[in-house]
């Protein structure tokens, strides 16, 4: 960005009163100037601008160049009209002023509105052109109202100072649109490349199509500016914390649904679970039951019994574990004729004694029922 200081010349003369201009010369000349104020100060935080009158009374300084710009806006309200401008005057004046300002940095720049008529020599004004050349002081003219002489003669004073295509004049004929609306496609506000800020309001700092976020300069208006963007941020802070709540919301609704599935197989395997165990109880009452029901029959037969079993569990042993019926049949047969190992078995086993009747006569049972085994297989092999 070009950094400068302006001096704006304003036309306040007689003729400033004529409402060719909507609504008259001069409050379209006054809307011009605060847009070239407001872009000028825009364009960078350390360009200035100042503002003097060049009819009336006299040149008059109305504001030496300031980055103010409600100072700059506030001084051309309540100006006088009347009167005759004094070009060569008021340029060589605003020469002055650029010539004293606090920064040495800042390019020097006049813009003259000029909406009445000349009396200058053609001549004395190349004179002045050649001397802003020499101290490297930019020019831009603003023809309104215009008259053949008087455009003549500002062309020829541009031409006098422009160096290197960096002064203007533009002539601007009367009609529908507004002066201000007329400058924002004029070199003059285009040049430093502010085309884009050059859509805006000066004095409002505002417009819709200005290209700025929200509509806003924040060099104009930087705190209604911050306002809006932190307005904005605050309202997409908010909508992305909805959001995520609703996301949260619905995330827990989706788990409740896939919990109740699951507790259902719970309790279904629980239930299956109650089944098994209650068929396990039955089953172990179930031998409970025969387990007493044997132990019953065995107090009910005796040592009979007692002794049949073990008989019976020696004699497998004894018989090497052979486990076809025929085989068991005749180990049984063989072992019953032998009474020396019978005696050695009873005798093994704990309780029994050899010589009670009971265990003789039980013996000779055993005997009788395997000669009568035996007599059974013979007849069926006869047969």
């Amino acid at each position: 960005m070009v950094l400068e200081a302006t001096m704006i010349c304003i036309d306040n003369s007689e003729w400033m009163r004529n409402g060719d201009y909507s609504p008259s010369r001069f409050q379209a000349q006054a809307d011009a100037v605060n847009l070239v104020c407001g872009i000028k100060t825009g364009a960078n935080p350390e360009n200035t601008v100042g503002v003097l009158t060049m009819a009336g009374k006299g040149v008059r300084v109305l504001a030496t160049p300031t980055s103010d710009l409600g100072k700059i806006l506030t001084c051309t309200h309540g100006l006088e009209i009347g009167g005759e401008i004094n070009i060569a005057a008021a340029v060589q004046v605003a020469q002055l002023a650029l010539k004293h300002r606090q920064n040495k940095n800042q390019q020097q720049r006049i813009v003259v509105f000029a909406g009445s008529p000349v009396k200058d020599d053609k001549k004395a004004l190349e004179i002045i052109g050649k001397k802003l050349k020499k101290n490297s002081v930019a020019l831009d003219i603003v023809d309104f109202g215009g008259e053949d002489e008087k455009s003549e003669k500002l062309e020829a004073l541009v031409a006098a100072v422009d160096n290197r295509n960096t002064s203007h004049v533009v002539h601007v004929p009367s009609g529908p649109d507004a002066l201000s609306d007329v400058l924002l496609s004029t070199p003059i506000l285009i040049e430093q490349g502010e085309a884009g800020a050059a859509a805006e309001g000066a004095a409002a700092g505002i417009g819709g199509s200005s290209g700025f976020e929200f509509g806003v300069n924040p060099n104009i208006d930087p705190e209604l500016a911050l306002a809006l963007r932190m307005s904005m941020e605050e309202e997409r802070a908010r909508q992305e914390a909805a959001e995520a709540r609703r996301a949260e919301e619905e995330a827990a609704k989706q788990g409740k649904e896939e919990e109740q599935p699951s507790k259902s197989e719970d309790v279904a395997m629980t239930e299956s679970g109650d089944v098994e165990m209650v068929d396990e109880n039955a089953l172990l009452m179930q031998a409970l039951s025969m387990s007493m029901a044997d132990a019953e029959m065995s107090e009910a037969t005796g040592v009979d019994q007692d002794l049949a079993l073990a008989l019976q569990m020696s004699m497998k042993e004894g018989a090497g574990g052979v486990s076809s019926s025929s085989s068991e049949a005749a180990d049984v047969t063989k072992v019953m004729d032998d009474q020396s190992f019978l005696s050695s078995i009873l005798e093994s086993l704990p309780g029994v004694d050899p010589n009670d009747p009971s265990v003789k006569e039980f013996l000779a049972s055993l005997s009788k029922q395997s000669d009568k085994d035996e007599q059974d297989r013979s007849n069926d092999q006869g047969k």
